[in-house]
Parts: structure tokens; sequence; C-alpha cells
């Protein structure tokens, strides 16, 4: 495999405007996320971006940036936008689309969604975590995941359904969706060519359009979830996880 990890972002932000330049210790968000791609280690780094003034942002930055139109519906179509324009020979044949509003992601994580791919029949890869807290379970801006594991006890295993409301019925565990999707670059072809399906648009999850046609996603349950700033309670809360320590300050 060859993988590249592509940063969708753009400054149209209805909960949050301007977001990736969100000042956080002195940097706009969009170089925390860069920073985190770049650690991961797994290829290189490319930011799709909606708007010139997130290219300007990054020009010292390192990592590589193409300019997309911001009208596209989604951060995988700006992705697939981005990857065209980068690699007309299509030499990288997976694409990690690491969300341009997770600043505080853990690289290991990127590393463990790539693995999952060792299964030649998985198409997508995406990431959950176990569901502690019953109110979280009910919030519907909390997308859960039905995976069937690969094993009894299995960490890993195949999303069946993703949904605003608690599912499956009668777990034990719920999972809370991340996020944080890895494609099989003739899997992203395929999603951005095809209309949005009818469940997708009831439930607002573009992932279901994957499952509609047919393709195979697979879930990794890790441990922790990643902060995804969509607010500016979320923006602060960024700010103290990633506040340089004591020593580092000294």
């Amino acid at each position: 495999m060859k993988p590249i990890v592509v940063i969708p972002a753009r400054m149209n932000s209805s909960r949050l405007p301007g977001k990736p330049l969100a000042d956080i210790h002195g940097e706009p968000m969009i170089r925390h996320v860069l920073r985190r791609g770049l650690e991961a280690d797994v290829g290189p780094v490319l930011v799709a971006a909606g708007d010139p003034e997130i290219a300007n942002a990054l020009a010292l930055a390192g990592g590589n940036v193409i300019l997309t139109d911001p009208n596209l519906a989604s951060g995988s179509d700006r992705s697939h936008a981005a990857l065209s324009s980068f690699d007309l020979d299509g030499n990288y044949d997976v694409i990690v689309n690491l969300q341009g509003d997770m600043p505080t992601i853990s690289p290991s994580l990127l590393r463990k969604a790539i693995s999952v791919l060792d299964d030649p029949q998985i198409d997508i890869v995406t990431l959950a975590t176990p569901i502690s807290d019953p109110a979280e379970a009910e919030r519907t801006a909390v997308v859960k995941v039905a995976m069937e594991p690969a094993a009894e006890n299995s960490s890993t295993g195949r999303a069946i359904y993703f949904s605003r409301w608690p599912i499956p019925y009668g777990a034990r565990n719920l999972l809370h969706h991340i996020g944080l999707y890895v494609y099989r670059r003739n899997a992203l072809d395929k999603f951005v060519a095809a209309q949005p399906s009818q469940l997708e648009r009831l439930e607002k999850l573009e992932q279901l359009r994957a499952l509609v046609l047919g393709l195979i996603i697979g879930v990794a349950v890790v441990d922790t979830h990643p902060l995804g700033v969509d607010t500016p309670e979320d923006l602060d809360e960024a700010r103290r996880l990633l506040a340089p320590s004591a020593a580092a300050i000294s």
C-alpha cells in the first residue's frame, strides 16, 4: 500500500466560521492538524483547501496544498478533487481522509486505521470508541455505528449501519463513530461519483452512501475519541489539551 494523508478544510462553518484559522497557542488550527498528519509518518500530507486564506496560512508549514472548489459538498469530495490534481499518475492507492478540525488526534490512530486494510475485502476503514455515558448515547450529534466483530471480543469488524439513534438495540456497549476515513482509491472514486442515497439524506451521514453502494467499511475500535472542533467550547478544550507543558515552557 502507498498511503497519502489528505486534510480537507474550508472556512465556511455554520457553528464556528473560519475555524481552520482559529488560533491555538499562536498557530492556526490547520497547522496543528497538518502536524498530526506528518507525525503519523505514513506518507505525504496534502491539504485540500477550500479557501486561499488556508493555503496562505500553510505557506511556511510544510506539506502540500491544493485549492479546491469551496462549493464541494463534503470533505471526501474535497479530498478526491485535491488528490486528482496532485497525483495525476495514481501513485497513491490509500487515502487517509483526516478532517481539518481534529487538532488533537493521535497519529497512532491513523496508523491503526490503515492497518485494517490488510484485509483485502475491506474498501474503507473508520474508527469507533465505546460509549460510557448513557446521555452520550441519546445525543443525536453523536453518531453510533453497529459493527459485526471479526471474531468474538475482537476490536475490529465490519460496519453494518450508522445512525444518530442508539444502535444496535440491546447492545451492552454502544460505539461512538469517529469521523476518520481511510479509502482504497477505487472506493473513493466510486463513492464521490455516486449521488447521495436516501438513507444518507435521512440520517445526514455520508458514510451510508458507501454501504448502499455495497462498499465494505471496516471498523477499528480504539480507546479514545479525538476532539472534533465544532463550537467555541470545543476550541477552548483544544487549547487546553494542546497547552505547552510546564517543562516545555521553562
